[in-house]
């Protein structure tokens, strides 16, 4: 079983950035992979972008050029670098963690995932 717990959530304003931190604890010797989610007031939950199989993050074409996607293996710690902020990114960022191959294959996909994360929002205002 594998624990998630996200930080860095906060209020910005259009045009700012802020990092969001998820650290992984637990059994994370098994074979996993991570992403992460969002779902805005009123909205259905999104994936974000995760890491592929081979190691490489994909994005969704929201977040593409604006959204950054890194992970520190040693610190088993996935983070969210978000540039550019807008309104419509406004939500409750959510990390998650699946076992491979699904969640590698479909990182955008929440079906794969087993772990999630509590959560933590993101206000962004024009």
């Amino acid at each position: 079983q594998v624990q998630l717990v996200e930080s860095g959530g906060g209020s910005v304003q259009a045009g700012g950035s802020l990092r969001l931190s998820c650290e992984a604890s637990g059994d994370t010797a098994v074979g996993y992979c991570m992403a992460w989610f969002r779902r805005g007031p009123g909205k259905e939950r999104e994936g974000v972008g995760g890491i592929d199989s081979v190691g490489q993050p994909n994005y969704a074409r929201s977040v593409e050029a604006r959204f950054t996607i890194s992970q520190n293996n040693a610190k088993n710690t996935l983070y969210l670098q978000m540039n550019s902020l807008k309104p419509g990114d406004t939500a409750v960022y959510y990390c998650a963690a699946g076992p491979r191959p699904g969640a590698c294959w479909y990182p955008q996909q929440g079906f794969y995932f087993s772990a999630w994360g509590q959560g933590t929002q993101v206000t962004v205002s024009s």
